[in-house]
């Protein structure tokens, strides 16, 4: 019962209550961070890209912009590593530190996201939302968040048949004492996260798999 209402009520109300302050506080270090990186590289400050939320809504995520501009159509496209190239000298600090995934506060407070749960999903890749199994449906259940269950337990270095297990046993065990518990975990984390290749070639297994069920 307690764990129902959790999901139903309590984690939203957490959100609005949390994201809200944060906000508040942290709006001279947005306008500093938006200024370190307009200096450092010519551009927008923030990287706008639609992603997937609760029942496969399509979204605008905000994030402070790390990599040069039109990264995804450069090198490696939507992957990422560590040491890429294309990511900018202040985009490694903010990578670094997590700096750069603060702009989502304002996600969290529009209903768009959570504070945690699985990581939003573009809406083409690994595929499209109306090519997901009903089980792996299960992830839009719930808002997805800047840290989650998957993110803790390992982040790009699972492949994707492991990160969307690992996130639907969240949806499935959700409750206010796990949340806590990823949220403390992904603090004790944040200064020795490494982001790797290999979401490239795991993303193409994820695809093999999703073309033999057809």
């Amino acid at each position: 019962m307690q764990h129902k209402f959790y999901r139903n009520y309590g984690k939203r109300i957490i959100d609005i209550f949390f994201s809200c302050i944060m906000l508040l506080i942290l709006w001279p270090v947005f306008l500093i961070i938006a200024i370190l990186v307009k200096l450092d590289d010519q551009g927008p400050a923030i990287f706008v890209q639609e992603r997937l939320t609760l029942n496969g809504r399509v979204f605008k995520m905000y994030k402070f912009r790390t990599m040069c501009v039109n990264a995804e159509k450069k090198g490696t496209g939507v992957y990422s590593f560590e040491n890429d190239p294309r990511i900018t000298r202040v985009g490694k600090i903010l990578r670094k530190l997590s700096l750069d995934e603060l702009l989502q506060l304002v996600n969290i407070f529009k209903g768009d996201m959570s504070f945690v749960g699985p990581r939003p999903i573009l809406t083409y890749h690994p595929c499209k939302y109306e090519d997901y199994t009903e089980k792996e449906k299960e992830i839009f259940t719930i808002r997805p968040g800047i840290t989650g269950w998957a993110q803790i337990n390992g982040r790009n270095t699972v492949d994707w048949v492991q990160r969307f297990e690992l996130n639907e046993w969240y949806v499935k065990n959700l409750s206010l004492k796990l949340d806590i518990k990823i949220v403390l975990k992904t603090f004790l984390q944040v200064f020795s996260t490494k982001e790797t290749i290999i979401e490239r070639e795991t993303a193409k297994s994820f695809e093999d798999r999703k073309k033999n069920e057809k």
